[in-house]
């Protein structure tokens, strides 16, 4: 229903609160998330290149965390570059259409990451339960498939949304205290008739979010289950060493996705919830990296080999 007793205005910009309230942190904030931005850039830019460039990394896996790198790409330069922009200037202002946008571009690739991240627990179920099948199920083609239907699948259902969301008028006080437009604070903003959108936001976060956490939830359970049954020690560890990394990013990324929309964003909660948004929106792209580069073979002898070429063009540069 449409809300009352609030100024009936219609507005045309909001105000981005951020880390406004620590003035004297702001310095420390912008070289802060610089780094972070640098840092992230760079290490998904060097997964993506190594998985393209190296023929070793041309699995189904490897495959899909090169789209996750991609993936996480877009997420950082959606948030973190007007972030910076806030801190560096002290404008916290962002234009209504401007917010929805941004609203937008997060809202597909964070729905596309709950379904990549399914994808890639699915592709750890079979190459752990169903090794017999891996090779013939997970082809090229259907992982192909799998990771456009990811895409796909977020751009659909946020198009959807965001035209429901487009149809509000929103009204004064214009302040929302966040870092970045998220759906909720957006809504509490408009004085229009909110129950189709909320309606909407309810069954696609069923759909997109849920629906992809249970299945790589059920992944895990089948893999745990079938792990604990191999015999010897040190098959259970070259088992679990296949997974581990993506088992990480998955507790990672939905344990700060669902602490985040279970807190209140009111009153002494809402210093915690930012908190944990910073984490998901912006540490979860810059750690996914330098995890799979860390705990991965596969990867850590690909920059192995990218150096070592480095070395030789150099070599014979100079000669």
């Amino acid at each position: 229903m449409e809300k009352e007793g609030r100024n009936q205005t219609s507005v045309t910009e909001f105000i981005l609160l951020g880390f406004g309230n620590l003035p004297e942190l702001q310095s420390l904030f912008y070289l802060l998330f610089l780094v972070i931005y640098v840092v992230t850039m760079a290490a998904n830019i060097l997964i993506v290149v190594l998985v393209v460039a190296d023929q070793h990394l041309h699995t189904p896996m490897d495959f899909f965390l090169g789209n996750l790198a991609c993936l996480e790409i877009c997420c950082t330069s959606t948030i973190l570059p007007r972030m910076l922009a806030s801190l560096l200037t002290g404008d916290r202002t962002i234009s209504v259409t401007g917010c929805i946008a941004q609203f937008y571009w997060f809202g597909v690739l964070a729905t596309a990451e709950c379904y990549l991240l399914a994808v890639m627990s699915y592709d750890r179920y079979l190459a752990i339960c169903k090794p017999l099948h891996y090779v013939t199920r997970m082809n090229g083609r259907f992982c192909i498939q799998l990771a456009a239907g990811s895409w796909l699948s977020s751009f659909i259902v946020l198009t959807i949304l965001i035209c429901l969301v487009s149809q509000l008028v929103f009204c004064g006080p214009n302040e929302i205290d966040h870092f970045f437009c998220d759906l909720t604070p957006m809504i509490n903003r408009s004085c229009s008739d909110t129950c189709l959108v909320t309606l909407a936001t309810l069954v696609f976060a069923s759909a997109d979010i849920v629906l992809p956490f249970l299945l790589t939830l059920t992944s895990y359970v089948y893999i745990i289950s079938t792990i604990l049954r191999i015999p010897s020690t040190a098959g259970k560890q070259k088992a679990f060493s296949t997974c581990s990394s993506h088992l990480i990013v998955v507790t990672v990324f939905y344990g700060a996705l669902i602490t985040v929309y279970m807190l209140p964003n009111t009153g002494a909660l809402s210093a915690p919830n930012k908190v944990f948004s910073v984490f998901y929106t912006v540490l979860t792209p810059l750690i996914n990296p330098l995890i799979y580069s860390l705990r991965n073979t596969e990867v850590k002898e690909a920059l192995r080999r990218a150096l070592q070429k480095c070395r030789v063009l150099k070599r014979i540069q100079r000669s």
